[in-house]
């Protein structure tokens, strides 16, 4: 019997061995883009939130965070929401920013008063708040 080298006697055996089928792997579902709230989504959700005069009693109890709850305990005298102690003739909702590394999305909102002023404050939105709430308001001055 002669020996053969290892390299051809591998090429013989994968010539004469059958072919092995393998399953093709499994492509992984696409990953999310981003998960959470998008800019879009967000400025719908403050406009509506806000509305024309400020929040609704049913969104303050089911689309505010627990902080902003607790705050508004707090500060009996002054709305937490508005910034304000009076309800604003007019809301407006800026451009929304979103920061995906942290995890949040905010814009600027202006309330118009009745002597022609205005005031801003900006609302903060968590991406992955479900549902939808403001999750921090921060007045301006």
């Amino acid at each position: 019997m002669m020996l053969k080298p290892y390299r051809l006697g591998a090429l013989l055996l994968a010539l004469l061995a059958p072919p092995v089928i393998f399953p093709a792997p499994a492509l992984a579902a696409p990953a999310a883009t981003a998960e959470g709230h998008t800019a879009d989504q967000i400025g719908r959700f403050l406009a509506g939130f806000y509305g024309d005069h400020g929040p609704s009693a049913d969104d303050r109890k089911h689309r505010v965070s627990q902080v902003l709850k607790d705050r508004q305990q707090e500060n009996a005298d002054a709305d937490v929401l508005l910034c304000a102690q009076n309800k604003p003739h007019a809301i407006g909702i800026g451009a929304v920013t979103v920061a995906q590394s942290a995890r949040v999305g905010w814009a600027t909102v202006t309330t118009h008063w009745a002597a022609g002023d205005t005031d801003t404050f900006t609302a903060y939105v968590r991406l992955d708040s479900r549902p939808i709430r403001v999750d921090d308001v921060i007045c301006a001055g």
